[in-house]
């Protein structure tokens, strides 16, 4: 753990405590966090035990029930299906990596978008067709070279 993953602490009666800015905070605040990309753990503050991934299921739950549900019922009985199986362990990488690859191009296609809005699109448009039409002349000059070198 690095200095940057905030401690929280979790009492029995519900209460969360953040060990960093001294305070109570609730649900919402660690949703916030998410959000915002900070790292943080959930400890019962009495045995010390890691919870996070029981208090990230609940934040889960919550929006599930509160929002418009991202999961499907179908898609939920796949996901508890998989517990238990043999092959658990590649299920859970095969969903970290594709979760991991869709924010990727996700990112990717947000960053297109931005500069597509700030910059005039008909200057775009050309120096991509700029760009095509010089790539296209080194394929041909590059094709042209290797079929007289074989003559």
């Amino acid at each position: 753990m690095d200095n940057k993953t905030r401690i929280i602490k979790k009492y029995q009666n519900r209460c969360l405590y953040d060990t960093q800015d001294s305070c109570y905070i609730s649900i919402n605040d660690l949703k916030q966090m998410i959000y915002e990309g900070k790292e943080f753990v959930v400890h019962e503050a009495k045995s010390k035990k890691d919870i996070t991934r029981s208090v990230l299921l609940q934040i889960i739950s919550e929006e599930e029930n509160d929002n418009e549900p991202m999961f499907t019922p179908d898609m939920l009985m796949k996901l508890i299906r998989m517990h238990g199986a043999s092959m658990q362990n590649v299920y859970g990488d095969y969903l970290q990596q594709s979760m991991e690859i869709f924010e990727s191009r996700s990112q990717e296609f947000f960053n297109q978008i931005g500069k597509t809005m700030t910059h005039n699109p008909v200057k775009m448009w050309a120096d991509l067709t700029q760009q095509n039409l010089q790539n296209w002349q080194k394929f041909q000059d590059d094709l042209f070279s290797n079929l007289t070198k074989k003559q």
